[in-house]
């Protein structure tokens, strides 16, 4: 069962679990699970998409309960009123706070033209840990706040490898060194990308909205062994 995070007449929200699909696509036809089917049969009640998060992503997503809440909602995607946060564990000592402003190519496109993408984050915690991956007897990593002001395909995820921080368990824009190790010698195989929280002004009753979302179980693992403990009450 999917855990809700958010219900009101108009909207519901979920905690995506990593893996699971928004919706049907024939990216991966194998797939047979989807979280429109899961929060449908759940509640009993269709429900229509308003956005997505990748695949590996887990966190906060949206659904509205009607076409005419769906409209409302998107609106406010495309006019970038709905604030997204997410936070991300990367490779290396991230500046504290920092601004990538870099076009983005479609994926999945014969285009060649690009889409302009600006991202927003905050470093919240380092750390450096006998971790001996490459060239270096130990490995440095940072936990990242980060805000996606427009809304290109792995765009986070991309976005971070340019500037060479990559998400740790992004095997598509990561670095397959530090991904190994995490799965291979930690156990934890999962992409660390978390969509944490969206505030955003409820298009019907004008109320400020701000939806929330637990990190999954792995999270709590590394930061265990980082000594993040204090963070895990955020």
């Amino acid at each position: 069962m999917l855990e809700i995070v958010f219900q009101d007449e108009h909207y519901l929200a979920i905690n995506k679990p990593n893996g699971l699909l928004v919706h049907k696509t024939k990216i991966a036809e194998e797939q047979k699970e989807f979280a429109l089917q899961k929060v449908r049969d759940q509640i009993g009640k269709f429900v229509h998409t308003v956005h997505r998060i990748d695949r590996p992503t887990s966190g906060v997503l949206l659904f509205a309960l009607s076409k005419e809440a769906q409209t409302a909602a998107r609106k406010l995607f495309d006019e970038r009123t709905i604030k997204k946060t997410y936070w991300a564990l990367v490779r290396g000592y991230t500046a504290d706070s920092g601004v990538i402003d870099h076009p983005l190519k479609k994926i999945e496109s014969k285009s060649q033209g690009t889409q302009e993408a600006l991202t927003r984050y905050k470093t919240l915690r380092k750390v450096e840990m006998p971790y001996s991956i490459s060239r270096y007897p130990n490995s440095r990593y940072s936990l990242v706040a980060v805000e996606p002001e427009t809304g290109r395909t792995h765009q986070i995820r991309r976005h971070m490898g340019h500037i060479r921080h990559y998400i740790i368990g992004d095997k598509r824009h990561g670095e397959c060194k530090h991904n190994r190790y995490f799965s291979d010698t930690l156990g934890l195989k999962y992409l660390f990308l978390h969509a944490k929280e969206l505030k955003f002004i409820h298009p019907f009753t004008k109320k400020n909205i701000i939806i929330k979302s637990r990190l999954p179980a792995h999270w709590s693992l590394i930061f265990k062994q980082f000594k993040w403990l204090n963070i895990l009450e955020n």
